[in-house]
């Protein structure tokens, strides 16, 4: 009997507790408190929904209190979404918020820049009504485009056709009509945007491409891809989120693909950005003409590579390749490659990086339809580089990874490498012996670079840089900002300035 007058004892506790004053709610009395007072919520193309952002709604009072109303301004022709408290709405009745305690308001918004007069898209979370009112401003702004998207259908998605088979890629060949690309207005892409053979795509400057998840750039057999920016008017390749808290997000693209047989590819005062790979260049169109010539070109925040090269031909100069979460430029499977000025740094902090900012290989590794593991070797006819930085996080940043069944071809001139083999890993690798004059000439191995913010990808060198006055003449007379190298050349793709 003693146990059931304790369960009733402790019941009418609960009971009890659950009948406290502040859970009586009042009406609310006009002094809520807000976490910000305006929602920005950034810059969105046309009919690309927002990301969420969110309001906090503060109850600062001894009081629970009971909200009459909460409701956006434009009612339900408003282009915003409101969730308030975990329920989705535009309009809310007699919203709860115990003393001392908060709830939050989440906003997303889709507007089609058609429909609203003014691309400064505003409006208003109404809290209350009366002389009770108060309220916080929404704004948007909403920015036309050029969409490009594959056709859906009855099967699903359109699906790239290449080299006669179905690729299973998501995307369509660009028409005769869509190859000259302005800087009108941007151009949103979704799945892969290819140019067809024997077709050139040609890039204004100025022009902004964006890319929607798991989409990009193919450039197909004899077909071509010419980028030519201008200092002030750089072309610029990134994600479609154009949101603040995207500006830096990896991998929110696929990549830009120069198939196998793309010929005379040019990157000119480019920046690409965000991607999962920057620039995929898939084997020689022709021995002694580069199938990419880069220059003038910054690429940063790729979750793979900056530059994959597999059996190709890219002359690089003026080039700054930054943070990325494996190597920034990856020259495999033999090839030609020429870098002159080429900033070529990694200071990836996402996750743990398995490679050096720089690989040169001659080979592949693959495993064939038995389960065996196979290796392919091609010829490295040459991979050269000359005034170059070489840096980043990690202690080795440059390897050369040599098979014996094919050629391996390289010269390293004037340039400044992070390697420090502490361990003595690479003791026996006889492609870093650094004192070998035949390959390797003005090394400046474990300097300082100066740059002025890895972090930021500002790489730009400062004046207590080690790479200053290190350089040797080439045809690349001015730096990637215009600046005149006629003297006192530094290393890299900048010369140096004194933060």
């Amino acid at each position: 009997m003693r146990y059931v007058y304790c369960f009733l004892f402790v019941f009418l506790l609960i009971i009890n507790s659950s009948c406290r004053k502040d859970f009586e709610t009042i009406p609310s009395f006009g002094s809520l408190e807000f976490s910000k007072d305006t929602v920005f919520l950034d810059t969105i193309f046309s009919n690309i929904g927002s990301a969420t952002y969110n309001l906090k709604v503060y109850n600062k009072s001894n009081k629970a209190i009971t909200i009459p109303e909460i409701k956006l301004e434009n009612g339900t022709t408003s282009n915003y979404r409101l969730n308030v408290d975990g329920t989705p709405g535009k309009d809310f009745k007699n919203v709860e918020i115990l003393a001392n305690d908060s709830m939050y308001v989440f906003v997303e918004t889709t507007i089609d820049f058609n429909t609203v007069t003014n691309p400064l898209y505003t409006d208003k979370i109404l809290f209350d009504n009366g002389n009770n009112q108060q309220d916080v401003d929404l704004v948007t702004l909403v920015q036309d485009a050029h969409f490009i998207f594959p056709a859906k259908n009855n099967m699903g998605i359109e699906t790239l056709t290449i080299d006669g088979n179905d690729s299973k890629i998501q995307g369509r060949f660009l028409k005769d009509n869509e190859l000259i690309f302005t800087d009108d207005k941007p151009y949103v892409i979704y799945g892969y945007a290819a140019v067809p053979n024997d077709k050139t795509l040609t890039i204004n400057p100025g022009a902004k491409l964006h890319f929607h998840r798991n989409s990009g750039l193919i450039i197909d057999t004899k077909a071509s891809l010419k980028a030519n920016g201008t200092l002030n008017k750089k072309i610029v390749f990134q994600g479609d989120r154009l949101e603040h808290s995207f500006k830096d997000v990896p991998g929110q693209w696929g990549t830009i693909w120069m198939r196998a047989g793309s010929k005379e590819n040019v990157l000119n005062n480019t920046l690409i950005k965000n991607g999962i790979v920057g620039v995929l260049v898939d084997s020689i169109g022709h021995n002694s003409t580069p199938t990419l010539t880069i220059k003038n070109t910054e690429i940063y925040n790729n979750s793979s590579y900056g530059i994959l090269g597999r059996n190709t031909n890219i002359l690089g100069e003026n080039l700054v390749i930054g943070n990325t979460g494996q190597s920034s430029l990856a020259c495999t499977f033999g090839g030609t490659y020429n870098f002159t000025h080429a900033t070529l740094s990694n200071f990836w902090n996402n996750s743990l990086r398995q490679l050096p900012a720089v690989l040169v290989n001659n080979f592949i590794i693959f495993t064939n339809s038995n389960g065996q593991e196979n290796t392919l070797t091609r010829d490295l006819f040459a991979a050269n580089f000359t005034n170059c930085i070489i840096d980043g996080n990690n202690n080795i940043e440059f390897i050369l990874d040599k098979s014996d069944k094919s050629l391996f071809n390289y010269n390293i001139k004037n340039c400044m490498i992070k390697f420090n083999d502490i361990n003595n890993s690479f003791t026996n690798n006889h492609e870093l012996k650094f004192d070998n004059t035949i390959h390797y000439q003005n090394i400046y191995l474990n300097k300082s670079s100066n740059f002025k913010d890895v972090f930021s990808n500002t790489f730009i060198i400062g004046d207590k840089s080690e790479a200053i006055n290190k350089g040797i003449s080439t045809t690349a007379t001015s730096d990637i900002l215009g600046v005149s190298r006629a003297t006192n050349i530094d290393l890299g793709a900048y010369q140096h300035i004194i933060f």
